[in-house]
């Protein structure tokens, strides 16, 4: 077996990231090296390329990018038992050491490469129906907002939601909001082909902020009540601000984009008096990825619409820059080794 793989590497020292050869990784006592079939590629993978985003716990300077990941299992370290050669698995996007959860392609090497090492516990298996494409974009694109949703949003069937950006996040926001029992769903987004993909993901609505009616439209939308809830997963300051206004007396907001920038409140008075919450989102816990396996092996949920395209990873530079600059309106792109 050839003991070298190509990976897609970011180096934070001097702010380069390229697909080259590095050491083919080898499992050390409960871990599991996976065949990468699929990985996919987030905005938080440019924002690590650009600056944005520094790993915390990262030992050295460099990274193989990647936290959506499904493949095949290559080959069980010493004392791993219940999972062989061959099993189909989705990886989970993070691991517990020494009680701190490290992120997977941020603090330690992902997915971005032909062979991936994960802790044993952290392996999902999947069924032969789920394409490995799909199951890939589980961890993150659909268990970061299903987590927004059902534990940092609790959002109950019937409310009134509204979710700005609909990106990869935001449009599997919509998706398991109607999943949810939602009502009405608002989507909000400046690119009227986003606009349209809300109301093909099962928005009730779709605004554009810059609306002149936009507080009129949200006000016939909840019969003058505003929303119960809102999920920013934009990142920007004036969405924020425009989605704190749409809130109802009580009405909770929920930040799932990273703006990079200060948190502000426009008013502390009128916030404190209707008694609204702002709350913060990341991530998602492992129960919400093997529960979204599994409403998609049950069939109440489909990904079949998520992937808008494929490219081998040597092209992985080229997936970033279609992703930054949203040519052709991804939902998500997914890198094939």
């Amino acid at each position: 077996m050839n003991r070298t793989m190509l990976a897609g590497r970011m180096n934070f020292a001097t702010r380069t990231f390229g697909v080259k050869e590095v050491p083919l990784p080898e499992p050390g006592p409960g871990e599991v090296r996976v065949r990468v079939r699929a990985a996919g590629v987030c905005l938080s993978d440019v924002h690590l390329i650009e600056g944005l985003l520094r790993p915390m716990l990262l030992r050295g300077d460099e990274v193989t990018l990647g936290h959506e990941v499904a493949g095949e299992v290559d080959a069980p370290g010493e004392g791993v038992t219940g999972i062989g050669p061959g099993a189909r698995v989705v990886v989970g996007a993070g691991k517990r050491v020494d009680d701190v959860v490290w992120t997977m392609g941020v603090d330690y090497d992902g997915g971005w490469a032909e062979y991936v090492v994960a802790p044993a516990e952290v392996l999902l298996p999947i069924p032969d129906s789920l394409p490995f494409e799909q199951a890939a974009i589980i961890p993150d694109a659909v268990s970061t907002p299903w987590g927004a949703v059902e534990w940092t949003g609790r959002i109950r069937a019937g409310e009134s939601v509204g979710v700005w950006g609909i990106g990869g996040l935001g449009a599997h926001g919509v998706q398991l909001l109607r999943f949810a029992g939602a009502a009405p769903i608002v989507a909000v987004d400046p690119v009227e082909a986003a606009r349209e993909r809300a109301l093909e993901f099962g928005a009730d609505l779709a605004l554009d902020p810059a609306d002149p009616d936009f507080d009129a439209r949200i006000a016939a939308a909840t019969k003058g009540a505003g929303l119960d809830a809102a999920i920013d997963f934009a990142g920007v300051a004036p969405v924020r601000s425009q989605a704190l206004k749409a809130l109802r007396t009580g009405g909770r907001l929920v930040l799932v984009g990273i703006s990079g920038g200060p948190l502000t409140v426009e008013n502390d008075g009128p916030f404190q008096y209707t008694r609204k919450q702002i709350l913060g989102h990341y991530g998602s816990e492992p129960r919400h990825v093997a529960d979204l396996v599994r409403m998609v092996e049950l069939g109440r949920l489909d990904f079949s619409r998520s992937v808008s395209g494929t490219l081998p990873l040597t092209e992985a530079a080229e997936a970033v820059e279609a992703l930054t600059s949203k040519k052709g309106n991804p939902v998500r792109l997914v890198l094939i080794p």
